[in-house]
């Protein structure tokens, strides 16, 4: 009897979100590869269980970027060949992995703009003067600073659910920022608008406002879920690239090309949308000076997303 080939085994963190996405892996790993038996391993970052201080504290202590303190333990593992894919979400990666790393692949993109979730309909115009935003990202605060100059921006850690009940509950919010992909994937909204006021499922007085990716630019790479593999691992190359979004490829490699060709870690606030149409990609970007004040911005066309990216890059004003 020849023995059963060796299973699959994925990495996750172990979030709702990141769960939901482990999930869509492995049902595309199954599809592709009905012969082999797929694992899942669980491991807990240290971002996952540090919630009471900022991403950037944390980060400080642990001696790495902001959202690297969600990556370290799943690389470990990856490095102890205790799992084989590693599941994130794409930007959560840093824009150049260490030599012995790869993504090798991203499977295709959910929708990719931010949301303003309020106790009331009505989105940004709608927020009360001075009104008390939450949110974890830098590019989020600097740009609806810059939208609204008079909102407060706090601080916002955990997960999604945990942030839309702080919503709900805590009076000290008046809208919290989050990206509609993962509202999507948790089910708390659906993925085309259904009207033009929208709620959250199963958390009475909450209103969804989804915010015009040319208007409040999302964050290199959000939507799309990376698949990290070990560098010189061929078999969990193979694994990965079979289950691969080309579309969804061209589109995150000239937005992180464009990232890398910043400097741009996760302290730099910026904004970077694709969007592709017959072949060619449209690239655009805006970039916030962290010492605050006017963002530079630009954008470039081509079927190349390296060359594309270098052009969004020179053409900055």
């Amino acid at each position: 009897m020849s023995e059963s080939p060796t299973p699959i085994i994925v990495g996750t963190r172990g979030s709702e979100l990141a769960l939901v996405q482990a999930t869509a892996t492995e049902a595309a790993l199954a599809a592709a590869f009905p012969d082999r038996k797929i694992l899942r391993k669980v491991i807990k970052t240290t971002g996952d269980r540090r919630t009471d201080v900022s991403l950037a504290d944390v980060a400080k202590a642990e001696g790495t970027f902001d959202k690297g303190v969600f990556i370290k333990e799943i690389e470990e593992a990856l490095d102890a060949g205790e799992i084989d894919i590693a599941v994130h979400s794409l930007k959560d990666l840093p824009t150049v992995l260490e030599d012995r790393y790869l993504l090798a692949a991203v499977l295709e993109r959910a929708p990719v703009r931010d949301v303003l979730v309020m106790r009331q309909p009505g989105g940004l115009a709608a927020l009360p003067v001075e009104a008390t935003v939450g949110t974890s990202s830098v590019r989020r605060a600097k740009q609806i600073e810059w939208l609204r100059p008079d909102v407060q921006v706090t601080d916002l850690r955990g997960n999604v659910p945990t942030r839309l009940r702080k919503l709900a509950e805590d009076e000290n919010y008046d809208a919290i920022l989050l990206a509609e992909a993962g509202l999507v994937r948790l089910g708390f909204i659906p993925e085309v608008a259904t009207g033009e006021v929208e709620e959250v499922s199963g958390i009475p007085g909450l209103f969804v406002t989804r915010l015009d990716e040319s208007e409040f630019f999302p964050a290199a790479g959000q939507g799309a879920i990376g698949l990290e593999i070990r560098a010189g691992d061929a078999p969990s190359r193979v694994f990965a690239e079979s289950i691969g979004h080309r579309e969804t490829w061209l589109r995150i490699s000239a937005e992180r090309e464009f990232l890398r060709l910043l400097d741009g870690g996760c302290h730099t606030p910026v904004g970077v949308y694709s969007s592709i149409s017959g072949g060619e990609i449209h690239l655009k970007a805006r970039v916030f000076p962290e010492a605050g004040g006017t963002p530079t911005s630009g954008e470039a066309r081509g079927t190349d997303p390296f060359t594309l990216a270098l052009e969004l890059f020179n053409s900055l004003s």
